[in-house]
């Protein structure tokens, strides 16, 4: 009888699986003292696993619709401001995660824009939310992504404290 695995009508080896996609870890530009977190546990747990982060930049609608001019000026301010903001947190996150990230621009409702860029993009894999660690509560996103609208994610959330500090991060991320 022979060793060789391979000779064994009942064994098989084993089949090439195709390689795992790259798992997209998708984080919304905003204000928000939390994303320096979001941006710190999302660039982490891509290094650590081969992923990739991607960013968000939602403007939100000024509100100058009957003054077309000014309304075109401050919307073309804000693409500007979101573009060098982008940039800047891209140079951040290629140093910490290997890779530099997918940026994406939209203009309409935060929650919704976000939904919507979820659904469009089949390669986006978890979205990291930082949640608010003050008294009005987790915040505007956090908080309608895991009520009202958590049935319309397609991908899991995953919520970091926002108090967490870089070593923190290290630690669980």
């Amino acid at each position: 009888m022979s060793t060789d695995p391979g000779s064994d009508p009942q064994v098989q080896p084993a089949e090439q699986q195709p390689p795992a996609p790259e798992r997209v870890f998708l984080v919304v530009v905003d204000e928000s003292p939390e994303l320096k977190v979001a941006l710190r546990y999302a660039c982490r747990r891509a290094f650590r696993s081969n992923g990739r982060v991607a960013m968000v930049h939602v403007m939100e609608p000024t509100g100058f619709g009957d003054w077309m001019g000014v309304n075109q000026l401050m919307k073309d301010e804000s693409r500007q401001q979101a573009e060098a903001t982008m940039q800047k947190m891209a140079t951040e996150v290629n140093k910490l995660s290997g890779k530099m990230p997918m940026l994406y621009f939209r203009e309409g409702d935060r929650r919704d824009e976000l939904l919507s860029l979820i659904q469009e993009e089949p390669g986006i894999s978890i979205l990291v939310l930082a949640a608010s660690t003050g008294p009005k509560g987790p915040g505007p996103l956090v908080s309608a992504l895991t009520g009202k609208y958590v049935s319309k994610m397609r991908v899991p959330v995953t919520i970091v404290p926002g108090n967490l500090t870089p070593e923190d991060i290290e630690h669980v991320a």
